[in-house]
Formats: structure tokens, C-alpha cells, sequence
């Protein structure tokens, strides 16, 4: 297999392997990857994915191998956040003219966005959650109970209430047509506010852990739990649960989305076609060149050989259906994104309401003031990712959004 990445050497660190041929990078996100380069605890180099951009802590866009120890901040607090795929057996002839309709059922079905606290009630939480997710936290709750025994502060959290619900930033849920107009339902989300409360509570401690153990730590934000430490087992514990409540997350919402379909499209159809549920921002134990590592995925998503996985574009951009190459080089990897090119506040004033019109002409979707920053112009071109990463991936299909809705 012919590789398609830069290698980085590092003084005093680990190699970082690039695959951005044609991509733009940061000199910032190189300047963060150095510093987890030159962590004691990172296996045989890292692997940079061409959507990399700077991230809190770790870059997002990679992956890191660490040897008997975890890097909280590189796990991030989105944890489990990540993408579900489902091909149905309609077709593009099959949809309503006008998919107004289409977008306010979904809306309807799944509670999106957030009222800030002020303001009352959260309308991207249940009122009164469906029977949907009450079988969902069923299967979570005793771990979850016991979790907080040790760790009362992750009780007082969104928990229950947000299983099956959205959320802002980036999270979405699309309608898209393949290349074949097959209709397929499309949705990002996480693990909402208990895994924000669980990453934020941990990555607090591991701070105060490197305060006692950890001196020369290039960035506070790298401070790591080594197995043995105080809170090492309750941290693999929680984010361990916090990623199953992330893809029960995913589960509940595509149900409630295609049972929404139904309502609007009265012609009976198929769904599960083929259904990809996959995380991009995780960590779980592997197995890479021989030695038993914990992998952290921030912004990536497996490329196993012959693993589906699934990399979106922006809105208004192509997304992507891919089968994974098993490149050993990537950790088995590959990108989860197109990947930001300027940051949310930067795009708010370089852009307005009438660019995100003309850049969302033919979808569905807000047009408003406050969903600029998601718009495409603020991210890499996918067509330039997808290039930058042939040795990772082959592209199964090819999706096209005609709906999206935005938190």
C-alpha cells in the first residue's frame, strides 16, 4: 500500500504522520501536535487526519496512541459524539415537492438547540421523554448510578432528559439522496450534557494529578491518568459509558426521524438498508503493531479493512459513505469531517445572512443569523480531504443533502 502522508520528525518526541497532501494546516494545530509528540506516554507516532485543525487540549483531526495511560483534554468532553447512516428504499422521486414539510416533522420528532438557563426550560431537552428513550436509559441507568456514587457531581447533569435529543454547533440531522437517488436519513450528535459534565469533571482532575506528578508537561491541557492512578478505572469507567450513551443517543433519534418520514411520506418503505453508527471522538483499548494501546480518536473515525464508516461535509457539501483500507500507518484511521478552516466567532463576521442563502441554494434548512458559523465556507473543501486520504478509505457512496436541521 502506498502511503500519502508527511512525516513531522520531533526533537525529543514521537514522529507525526500527515495525511494533508492539498490540505491547509494551521501552524497553531502543528505547533499543538508537537506537544502531544513529545508526551513520554504516546506510542510509535501520531496520525493526523487532513480535516486536523486546533482543538482545546489535543488537535482535532487526531490520533494518538498512549501506552498504559489516557489523556483526558485529547478525549475532549463531546465524548462518543460521532455519526448514524441509514439507506432506505425510497427515492428522491418519492419526496414532497416542497420538504418544508419534511424538516418541522423532524423538528418535531427530536428536540433540537438550547434555551440558555435563564430563560426556563430547555427546549433541547424532554419535557416528558418518549417511550423511545425510557428503554434506552433503561439499559443505562445502573451503571450510570454507579458511576455517580463515586463521582456525586456527574448526577446533577442533563442526563435521562437529553437521551434522544440533538444539541447545537455542528450537530445535525439531513435528508440526502446517494448517487443512485436513494433516500438516506443522516444524523451527528454525542453524548450531550452528561458526557460535557463527565469530560469537564475528569479532565479536572487529571489537571490536579499533573500539579503533584506531571511537572514539565508541555500544555496543561495534556495532563494524563496512567493506569494505576487514583482515578484512572473511574475515568475508563465513565467515558466507557459515556460513548454507549452517545450511540443509544444516535439509536433513539433515528428511530423518532424515521417515524416522522412516515407520517409525511405515505408510501410504506424500508429502512436499515444499511446502517453505519459510528464514533469520532473516543478513545477504547487496541491492538497496533503488536503492543496493547489505548487509541484516541479526536475528530476520526476507524477505517478498519472493510469497516464502514461515515465522513460528512459541511452543510451544503457532499458527505460521504467509505469502506476502511486497515492502514496500519493511520492506527486504522481516517478523517470524521471536512474540518473547520476558521473558528465560529471569524466566520460570524466575515460572512452574512445572504452567503449562507446562496451557499445552502436547494437544501432545506435555517437560513438565520445565528447558524452562520456552520457555514460551508468556514470548512475545508471535502473534495480535497477525501483526495488527501485514498490509502485510508474507499468511498462506498456518495451523499447529497436536500434537508438539514441545525440546533
Amino acid at each position: 500500500m502506498k502511503n500519502n502522508y508527511e512525516q513531522l520528525e520531533i526533537p525529543n518526541g514521537v514522529p507525526v504522520k500527515m495525511w494533508t497532501n492539498g490540505v491547509p494546516v494551521e501552524e497553531d494545530a502543528k505547533n499543538q501536535l508537537r506537544n502531544i509528540a513529545r508526551l513520554p506516554i504516546v506510542f510509535k507516532h501520531v496520525a493526523v487526519m487532513p480535516d486536523v485543525h486546533l482543538g482545546i487540549g489535543a488537535t482535532i483531526g487526531s490520533v494518538v496512541p498512549t501506552l498504559k495511560a489516557i489523556i483526558p483534554a485529547a478525549v475532549g468532553v463531546d465524548l462518543g459524539c460521532g455519526m448514524m447512516a441509514c439507506k432506505t428504499t425510497l427515492t428522491a422521486s418519492d419526496l414532497p415537492d416542497n420538504l418544508s414539510g419534511v424538516r418541522t416533522a423532524i423538528e418535531r420528532a427530536v428536540p433540537v438547540g438550547m434555551t440558555p438557563k435563564r430563560f426556563g426550560r430547555d427546549k433541547g431537552s424532554w419535557d416528558t421523554p418518549p417511550a423511545e428513550t425510557d428503554r434506552a436509559w433503561a439499559a443505562l441507568v445502573d451503571e450510570f448510578d454507579e458511576i455517580c456514587e463515586a463521582h456525586p457531581r456527574i448526577k446533577n447533569t442533563n442526563n435521562y432528559k437529553h437521551l434522544g435529543t440533538l444539541g447545537t454547533g455542528n450537530h445535525f440531522i439531513e435528508i440526502c439522496l446517494d448517487e443512485h437517488q436513494s433516500v438516506w436519513v443522516m444524523l451527528h450528535s454525542g453524548s450531550r450534557g452528561v458526557g460535557n459534565a463527565i469530560g469537564t469533571h475528569f479532565i479536572e482532575l487529571a489537571k490536579k494529578d499533573a500539579e503533584m506528578n506531571q511537572r514539565n508537561l508541555p500544555d496543561k491541557d495534556l495532563a494524563y491518568f496512567e493506569e494505576g492512578a487514583q482515578y484512572f478505572g473511574d475515568y475508563v469507567k465513565a467515558v466507557g459509558w459515556a460513548q454507549k450513551f452517545a450511540a443509544a443517543n444516535r439509536e433513539v433519534m433515528m428511530g423518532r426521524v424515521i417515524a416522522a418520514l412516515r407520517k409525511v411520506i405515505t408510501k410504506p418503505f424500508e429502512t436499515h438498508i444499511e446502517a453505519v453508527n459510528c464514533h469520532h471522538n473516543y478513545v477504547q483499548r487496541e491492538t497496533h503493531f503488536g503492543q496493547d494501546v489505548f487509541v484516541t480518536r479526536k475528530g476520526a473515525v476507524s477505517a478498519e479493512q472493510g469497516k464502514l464508516g461515515i465522513i460528512p461535509g459541511s452543510m451544503g457539501a457532499k458527505s460521504f459513505i467509505v469502506r476502511g483500507k486497515g492502514n496500519p500507518e493511520s492506527f486504522n484511521s481516517c478523517s470524521h469531517g471536512a474540518g473547520r478552516t476558521m473558528s465560529r466567532t471569524k466566520a460570524k463576521k466575515l460572512f452574512t445572512v445572504e452567503d449562507q442563502i446562496k451557499a445552502t441554494e436547494g437544501v432545506e434548512c435555517r437560513k438565520d443569523a445565528d447558524v452562520i458559523d456552520e457555514i460551508p465556507m468556514a470548512y475545508k473543501d471535502i473534495d480535497a480531504v477525501m483526495a488527501a486520504q485514498q490509502d485510508l478509505v474507499e468511498v462506498v457512496y456518495t451523499l447529497k443533502q436536500v434537508v438539514c436541521v441545525k440546533g
